[in-house]
């Protein structure tokens, strides 16, 4: 007889089963968190090897909307109430860009339309004004609001790039903006254009008036200079998209702490 039983010979099925070596489990990484200020919707390098097959590649997540995320209560509310105007202005700093915006106020309407897209800014404006006089006090009292409401939604400013600049054309004409959240109100005004009325209401000497309500209300500094222009409704557009793209990048969050070597922003 064999000096072992049948199943122990070393080519028994059994043994030769026991002596297989097994593969190593395949490990699949999930992607990496989006860093703070990266466009929402980017996934690294990494993501791409762990899942080749973008079907099976989990949703990426938004940087600013995470549970728990210091930056998920960037929101600004606002109501003011006098006896010239009622006015409520909600933004998102991490918004997608839906407006809602109504003033009485068509020409005005558009400007904000613009900031709120551009800005990639959830924004609500909802004013109601003495537009039988004429369109000033709604103007005025809807930019003393979003500054208000800007200046709540970025809070200490603790975290955000700060500075932001952009340059826009809007066909012949070309505006570029620079944004400092600095906490000191300036404003530098290089955009000359004929006092007129665009649409039937609004003055064109309403867009300085808007921009000093913003700047004083948000403690920030803005420089606007308008470099070329020929249509008014193309140069206040360009503005607008200006100071929009300007502020979205001045309000990315890209870092931690007060971006100041003095340690506060006032």
């Amino acid at each position: 007889m064999p000096p072992w039983p049948a199943d122990d010979h070393p080519r028994s099925p059994r043994i030769a089963r026991s002596h297989r070596i097994a593969r190593p489990p395949r490990i699949v990484r999930a992607p990496r968190a989006v860093r703070p200020g990266s466009p929402a919707g980017e996934y690294d390098a990494g993501a791409r090897r762990a899942y080749p097959d973008a079907a099976t590649m989990p949703a990426t997540r938004e940087p600013a909307h995470r549970e728990g995320s210091p930056v998920s209560t960037r929101v600004g509310r606002v109501e003011r109430d006098t006896k010239e105007t009622r006015i409520e202005v909600e933004v998102d700093l991490d918004g997608r860009g839906t407006c809602d915006v109504a003033t009485g106020v068509a020409f005005f309407d558009h400007m904000l339309d613009q900031l709120g897209r551009h800005g990639r800014l959830d924004l609500t404006v909802k004013a109601q004004g003495d537009l039988q006089i004429d369109a000033h006090h709604t103007v005025e009292d809807v930019g003393i609001a979003l500054g208000q409401a800007l200046s709540e939604a970025w809070g200490d400013r603790s975290g955000v790039e700060r500075f932001g600049d952009a340059t826009v054309p809007i066909d012949e004409a070309l505006t570029r903006v620079a944004i400092d959240l600095s906490g000191r109100p300036y404003l530098v005004w290089d955009c000359e254009v004929p006092i007129e009325v665009i649409g039937t209401d609004f003055e064109t000497s309403l867009v300085k008036h808007f921009f000093e309500s913003i700047v004083a209300n948000a403690r920030i500094t803005l420089h606007v200079h308008n470099l070329s222009g020929d249509n008014t409704h193309h140069t206040f557009e360009s503005v607008f998209k200006a100071f929009a793209v300007a502020l979205r990048r001045a309000v990315a969050v890209t870092g931690t702490g007060t971006p100041s070597t003095k340690g506060v922003l006032q």
